[in-house]
């Protein structure tokens, strides 16, 4: 088990800390703030209080919860970098066809530090060839 420390700050009292629902969960969960009622086709930025501090040569990489995936409610976006001090907003979307109520302190995203490998890019004339070349949408097949 690592013992990577994430420090993070309540901008409001009554933020929650993010935590891990179980002992093998690889996200944990970020809480809303507000209520937020989410029109069908409406994006919102939803409040979690908080600020985080995440350690340099990481990211917060901000997920779906399946739950919420399930009512057709996912998140927009979704990485938060090492430098970044400000508030942790969680942008949702409703692709459903109901409005969808956010009721303040529910789950309504995971978040998973990751490592972050940076790369160096180089502009070339040609890259090299493969066998898909450059087959792209479903080019591959669908079973």
């Amino acid at each position: 088990m690592d013992n990577t420390i994430v420090k993070i700050k309540k901008i409001y009292p009554e933020a929650k800390t993010p935590i891990y629902a179980s002992e093998g969960a690889a996200g944990c969960d970020f809480y809303s703030l507000n209520e937020v009622i989410l029109e069908s086709g409406m994006t919102a930025k939803v409040s979690t209080g908080i600020c985080v501090e995440i350690p340099k040569g990481f990211y917060l990489r901000i997920d779906d919860r399946s739950g919420l995936a399930i009512k057709g409610i996912h998140k927009v976006g979704g990485i938060i970098d090492s430098d970044y001090r400000g508030e942790v907003f969680i942008v949702l979307h409703n692709t459903g066809k109901e409005p969808y109520k956010i009721e303040k302190h529910d789950r309504i995203a995971q978040g998973v530090i990751m490592p972050v490998h940076q790369v160096s890019f180089e502009e070339v004339s040609e890259l090299s060839e493969t066998a898909r070349g450059t087959g792209g949408f479903n080019s591959t097949g669908k079973k």
